[in-house]
C-alpha cells in the first residue's frame, strides 16, 4: 500500500485522452533516447523519443525502436537504416552516442498502423528528412488533397 494523505484530485487536472495523431509530416525533434533490452531479452533495442515541434499537434510525443542488437539479421538491417535516415536528417553522420541526435529539428513522415496486441490504431514513424530551409514549406505527399501537393 501507498501513504496518499494530501492528495486532492480535485486539485489536479485530469489526464489528457491522447488520440493518434493524424497521419501526415510533423517537424520533430528527438528528445530521449535509450538502450533497452528486448522482451526475449536476446538483443536489445534504441528507444528514440521524437516530440512534435510546433502546429496543432506540438507537444505530442511519438517512438520509434530501433532492433541494432538483434539475432535476426533482417531486422538489424532495417533498423541500421532507419538511424542512417535519422543521422542524414538531422546531419550528424558519425554519432559517437544517441544524444547528439537530441534536439535537432527534423520531418518525420507519420502513419497508422493496427496494434497486435489490442487491435488499436497507433502511430508510426513512417520516414524521416532534413527540415525544411527557411521559407521552404514541406513537400507534401502524394495522398495530399490536390490543393496541397507541389508541382512536379
Amino acid at each position: 500500500m501507498a501513504d496518499l494523505r494530501g492528495f486532492d484530485a480535485r486539485e489536479v487536472e485530469p489526464m489528457d485522452s491522447y488520440e493518434p495523431l493524424p497521419a501526415g509530416t510533423y517537424l520533430a525533434a528527438i528528445v530521449a533516447s535509450e538502450m533497452k533490452p528486448t522482451k526475449n531479452g536476446r538483443g536489445s533495442y534504441l528507444e528514440l523519443t521524437f516530440q512534435v515541434l510546433e502546429g496543432e499537434h506540438q507537444g505530442r510525443k511519438l517512438w520509434a525502436r530501433l532492433n541494432l542488437d538483434n539475432p535476426n539479421d533482417l531486422a538489424v538491417k532495417i533498423a541500421r537504416s532507419e538511424l542512417a535516415d535519422i543521422c542524414k536528417a538531422v546531419q550528424v553522420l558519425t554519432p559517437h552516442d544517441s544524444h547528439e541526435l537530441h534536439d535537432l529539428p527534423l520531418q518525420i513522415k507519420v502513419g497508422m498502423k493496427r496494434r497486435e496486441d489490442t487491435g488499436e490504431m497507433a502511430n508510426e514513424i513512417k520516414s524521416y528528412d532534413r527540415k525544411p530551409s527557411a521559407g521552404q514549406a514541406p513537400q507534401a505527399s502524394r495522398d495530399a488533397p490536390p490543393w496541397r501537393r507541389s508541382p512536379e
